[in-house]
């Protein structure tokens, strides 16, 4: 497991592959819409990979850390994609947040060539990334583990080794129904502040020193302080990707009384309402313009 290639080096992944690169691993990354962090990786001693087949035919594993399953199952079966070029012995890692029922079906594809499908979604931000700091829980049984482990620790500062395929993709999504519902509960109720005649700067102190605090509670009105949206870097168009995947795993428990659903559809009208690409904290603002429109 020396020869790596990398597939979707953006916020998460530059980081991620670049400490690949300064830790001994031969990394070749495909090439990328914006340029500059292909080139960076490049400059550090990464390789840049002409074609998909030319990725996949040098290397070990193959790393994806794309948006989600759609971005995921076109790299797997598109033509001259990873399907029709894998061979046995190869390793793919999928560090994106994917829909467990799609990377079954993919595991069961290449398990078929021969090929084993390890889920590896992370946690933490791209700061971390960049330091080799991250979280990841990885779905694979114990021999793959073993396999992969000593990459991924290029990388992550915690490895939890869940279970089997797609395990780790469950457990992640139950993760971020935590981390973006504690942010839309969040936000709704710094927009409220204002609504109620509550000091925002009150409100925070008194939330920091009790039970209700959390690091997501911090980011999200650290940031709204500040006059940022941004603090934590999470859009809101990805967590409604995340929170629809969550729904649709659970579908067939849900009754009318829990939350995923309702936490979606905040979501869904916040990115429809022209917020979809900002961060989770400009929902505040999407609160306080529809407060504003019922006056």
């Amino acid at each position: 497991m020396k020869n790596i290639g990398f597939i979707g080096v953006g916020m998460m992944g530059q980081g991620m592959a670049h400490n690949l690169v300064i830790k001994g691993f031969n990394v070749t990354v495909m090439g990328n819409r914006n340029r500059k962090p292909v080139e960076e990786l490049v400059a550090e001693g990464a390789r840049e990979a002409t074609s998909l087949q030319d990725l996949v035919a040098n290397v070990d594993a193959i790393i994806l850390c794309v948006t989600g399953s759609p971005q995921v199952e076109d790299l797997i079966f598109r033509a001259g994609g990873i399907l029709e070029n894998c061979r046995s012995g190869q390793i793919l890692i999928d560090c994106s947040t994917s829909e467990p029922m799609s990377s079954a079906r993919i595991a069961e594809q290449l398990a078929a060539k021969g090929v084993s499908f390890v889920d590896a979604p992370l946690a933490r931000t791209p700061v971390e990334a960049m330091q080799g700091r991250l979280n990841t829980m990885v779905g694979a049984d114990d021999a793959t583990f073993a396999k992969v482990k000593p990459v991924l620790e290029a990388f992550c500062e915690n490895i939890f080794h869940i279970g089997g395929t797609t395990s780790a993709q469950k457990l992640k999504l139950l993760n971020n129904f935590i981390a973006i519902g504690t942010a839309t509960l969040a936000t709704e109720a710094l927009a409220m502040c204002d609504a109620v005649g509550v000091d925002q700067r009150k409100f925070f102190d008194v939330i920091s020193k009790g039970g209700a605090n959390s690091g997501i509670f911090q980011m999200i009105a650290g940031g709204i302080l500040e006059g940022r949206s941004d603090g934590m870097k999470f859009s809101i168009a990805n967590a409604g990707k995340d929170l629809s995947y969550y729904n649709n795993m659970t579908a067939a428990f849900t009754n009318p009384s829990m939350i995923g659903p309702h936490v979606a559809a905040t979501l869904q009208q916040s990115a429809q309402e022209g917020f979809g690409e900002q961060m989770l904290g400009a929902m505040v603002q999407a609160h306080k313009n529809r407060l504003a429109a019922k006056k």
